[in-house]
């Protein structure tokens, strides 16, 4: 539950047709079996004390009064237990048969859900037995105590702020407007559904899409639970299909045709970050809907959910393809309006024969195919001095000249000599300001190009860059439009990849791919016999999991202790738990303290849900303190 996670449990037991007795002893069964497992939220199928397919025997007076006496064993069964069960049943009241999911916990119901919407088509004639619920609870006697009978119920543990479960039953879900739409926008963060949905082709595709749509629609965790084999199998079969999903993800499924329980670990947390941050969600109080207090034991979930280390990169090549080629239309297309719009015909762009140069000439060819314009004006300048390789400088030819552009090389080390001297600076000292000096040298000569051209600089820093302020201020981190302003660095070698596996071109397929072999440098110090001597990662850590840290920081706004847990998780094997918190605590401090930089970026094309331009995503002031942040990780770090 710490953190905001929470593990849930979709159960299908064996069920013996009109035997509550039987199924009570399967039901007990499961629920210390998925307690055992660490589960909180237990739902059951509709119905499932009894089975669905009674049919006519529903109006037998015998099943329906032993259906209550197990509900009573079944709640005494939970006493002392830890979780919140939801058990399907036929339920009379005032006369009138009700398909109900009782909300049992420690020993009592809370409350009973009746089912809105009664099919009566196809092979469903529920109208024949079962009377719709009413929306607005009322109060009946149970037991003893007064327990509230309605849709409109929202069952709050007490212990989890914002965890808010609510329950419709299986048909209710697949009307035009669910009643947990409603549900939602009353502040339900977690909705239930005990189901019977019999098996014909295909219909589990479309209840994947059914539960995923609407988890994503409601910014909510769904957990659906169906009734499987044991049921009657008179005219139709039951596959036992489960399904949790979380914001439009299934979290976990079942196999159909065998009775099986499903568990995932919901985030709470996730989903009411993506409600704060959509602002057209709007909850509101509503009178007519009754709150029920529950308790669970605060503890931390032991969590079962994994996490992908790159979140920014898709896992499947096809998916990692088709996204690929959906960022570089976003980014050539972007460029291509800052070109038509300025009527420049005329791009420059400094190469480096790194990663981003290469990904931002790229686009840069992409935008003046479109516009129908020559690549021969594309100016491709290339500005060795004090720390470039031949490796680096033979690729940053290569490239420009099998795309087709008008290379310039221009040796800015006398110019920067004649810099130093004129500020007095030692060149021998290989400081901020010896490092610095060359990257606002070829800001400016790009700039200047520009003019005489009367063309556009193209900016080639990635998100990555920015967010931990590894841009020299008014060098690289200035331009006329950014490309690469929104794209992470673990992302750019995949859009690179992508280009050199997808074009025709031997040679330059060739000069990709050893640029995608290079190590990551500015290249602003000497080489070491010849080669690199600079790597950035070895300067502020690991790129993948700087973007990781960032993904979630921005995505979800996780707090620091949940980042580096699950950071943790993605990377179990790849780096140990003390290395992660080394780079965590130097992404904090220099994603806060590098503001700055971020506040006066050039515009550039947002490709994702993460961005950092401060007109749109990120509006952070300079000067915030990270003081918060530091004290919460160096406060769980004390107690590990």
């Amino acid at each position: 539950m710490k953190q905001g996670f929470i593990k849930v449990a979709a159960i299908t037991p064996d069920v013996t047709v009109a035997d509550p007795k039987q199924n009570r002893r399967q039901i007990c069964l499961k629920i210390d079996e998925a307690i055992s497992r660490g589960a909180k939220i237990l739902v059951f199928p509709e119905l499932s004390l009894t089975g669905y397919t009674c049919h006519d025997l529903f109006w037998q007076e015998l099943l329906l009064e032993d259906a209550k006496k197990q509900l009573i064993k079944i709640a005494e069964h939970t006493r002392d237990k830890d979780a919140l069960v939801f058990v399907g049943l036929p339920f009379e009241k005032h006369n009138k048969l009700y398909n109900v999911m009782a909300a049992v916990q420690n020993g009592r119901v809370l409350g009973f859900v009746p089912k809105i919407h009664i099919p009566n088509y196809s092979e469903f004639y529920e109208a024949r037995h079962f009377t719709s619920g009413n929306s607005i609870p009322d109060i009946i006697e149970w037991q003893g105590e007064k327990v509230p009978f309605g849709t409109n119920l929202l069952f709050s543990c007490k212990e989890m702020e914002g965890l808010i479960v609510a329950a419709e039953i299986c048909e209710d879900v697949w009307v035009p407007l669910p009643p947990s739409t409603n549900h939602a926008l009353q502040g339900a963060t977690l909705i239930v559904n005990g189901s019977a949905s019999p098996e014909t082709i295909a219909k589990d595709e479309y209840r994947n899409a059914l539960i995923g749509g609407q988890s994503a629609r409601l910014l909510c965790a769904y957990i659906y639970s169906g009734c499987g084999e044991g049921e009657s199998t008179t005219d139709v079969v039951f596959g036992g299909h489960s399904i949790i999903a979380e914001n439009g993800i299934i979290l976990a499924e079942s196999e159909r045709f065998i009775n099986e329980i499903i568990y995932a670990d919901v985030d709470i947390h996730r989903l009411r970050s993506e409600r704060r941050h959509m602002t057209t969600f709007a909850t509101a109080v509503n009178e007519h809907y009754a709150v029920v207090e529950f308790h669970l034991k605060p503890e931390e979930t032991k969590l079962c959910r994994s996490f992908y280390p790159y979140p920014f990169v898709p896992a499947e090549k096809e998916n990692r393809d088709k996204r690929c080629e959906e960022i570089l239309s976003i980014q050539s297309m972007g460029l291509k309006k800052r070109l038509k719009h300025t009527n420049c015909k005329n791009a420059v762009i400094g190469i480096s024969g790194g990663l981003d140069s290469t990904l931002a000439l790229l686009v840069t060819v992409r935008a003046f195919e479109m516009l129908h314009i020559d690549r021969k004006n594309i100016t491709t300048v290339t500005m060795p001095c004090f720390g470039t390789t031949d490796r680096t400088y033979q690729n940053a030819c290569k490239l420009a000249k099998q795309l087709g552009t008008a290379l310039k090389e221009i040796n800015i080390k006398e110019a920067v000599i004649k810099h130093f001297h004129d500020i007095g600076h030692d060149g021998n000292v290989h400081d901020v300001t010896y490092e610095n000096g060359q990257a606002r040298e070829r800001t400016q000569v790009l700039m200047d190009i520009a003019n005489q051209n009367n063309g556009l600089v193209i900016g080639t820093g990635d998100m990555s860059e920015l967010a931990l302020g590894w841009a020299t201020y008014n060098g690289d981190h200035m331009s006329m439009y950014g490309v690469n302003a929104s794209v992470p660095k673990t992302l750019v070698k995949h859009l690179v990849r992508y280009y050199a596996d997808s074009c025709k071109d031997g040679s330059l397929k060739a000069v990709l791919y050893d640029v995608l072999d290079t190590p990551v440098s500015p290249e602003l110090l000497p080489p070491e016999n010849g080669n690199i001597s600079q790597k950035t990662e070895d300067i502020v850590g690991p790129y993948e999991l700087h973007d990781f840290f960032l993904y979630y920081l921005l995505r979800f706004g996780y707090e620091p202790q949940k980042i580096r847990r699950i950071a943790e998780t993605a990377f179990n094997g790849i780096y140990a738990p003390e290395t992660i918190m080394k780079w965590l605590v130097i992404f904090y401090k220099r994603f806060f303290s590098q503001q700055f930089k971020r506040s006066c970026l050039p515009d550039g094309p947002k490709v994702g849900s993460v961005a950092l331009s401060p007109r749109g995503d990120l509006r952070m002031p300079s000067d915030a303190s990270v003081r918060l942040w530091l004290e919460s990780l160096e406060a769980e770090n004390k107690n590990k």
